[in-house]
């Protein structure tokens, strides 16, 4: 396999499949099964994922909430997801542990890199919940902390588009594809690949992203066995 440890990032939004909020189960099998795959050929994987599906800080706050307080419900968000996802993969036959920057002793563990790193090594698929523990902070941001603590090799974000186009090619037919691109030219082009935080952090220490579409089967295999799937930011 090309990638011995991974962190997966997926969004929130992801996880409706077609509904207008929540989860739906049939999406969170379909992960789960594509995770298995890479489970079963001995990669090590952590997770982060997004809280969209239930909860935006954000978007709380455009409506008058107070942002800190908005964005400690999106990270509560993403630890229910993380509850679902657990579920779902232990339901496959996987060992799961949820860890949380929050500290929610009844049903995950407090955040510490190195029982996280202890878990991957034995083979134990870590999810990381409640984002960094701070508001103001993404879990795009979150995803890249987690990657670089736990010493992940790739960090592969799972989109709805199957890479990185020089404009958005759901609005625009003609967009074009990258299959590589470095760090320095998304900047220069302005591209839209993560926010700010999470890929200054990513390039400073040097640690590659793949973006590709989560919901095409098989997908996450193929890149850990080194196949050109989605788009490759590298340095």
């Amino acid at each position: 396999m090309k990638y011995k440890r991974i962190l997966l990032k997926l969004s929130g939004e992801a996880l409706m499949g077609e509904r207008q909020y929540g989860i739906d189960p049939k999406i969170l099998g379909e992960y789960a099964d594509q995770i298995k795959e890479i489970h079963d050929k001995g990669v090590e994987i952590a997770i982060v994922i997004g809280g969209g599906n239930i909860f935006r800080g954000v978007a709380g706050a455009s409506n008058g909430m107070d942002r800190v307080q908005g964005d400690y419900m999106g990270m509560l968000a993403t630890v229910i997801n993380g509850m679902a996802l657990q579920g779902a993969l232990e339901d496959k036959g996987m060992l799961t542990r949820l860890q949380t920057a929050l500290k929610i002793e009844a049903i995950a563990e407090p955040y510490i890199k190195r029982r996280a790193v202890r878990h991957l090594e034995k083979g134990r698929i870590v999810i990381f919940g409640a984002g960094t523990g701070n508001p103001y902070f993404t879990t795009d941001t979150a995803a890249v902390l987690r990657g670089v603590e736990v010493h992940a090799d790739v960090i592969l974000k799972g989109t709805r588009v199957d890479g990185i186009y020089d404009s958005d090619p759901e609005k625009n037919a003609n967009a074009v594809k990258f299959d590589s691109i470095t760090f320095e030219d998304v900047i220069k082009k302005g591209l839209n690949v993560m926010d700010s935080t999470a890929f200054t952090l990513s390039q400073e220490n040097a640690l590659p992203i793949v973006v590709f579409d989560m919901n095409q089967k098989g997908n996450l295999l193929k890149i850990c066995e080194g196949e050109n799937i989605g788009t490759v930011v590298k340095i």
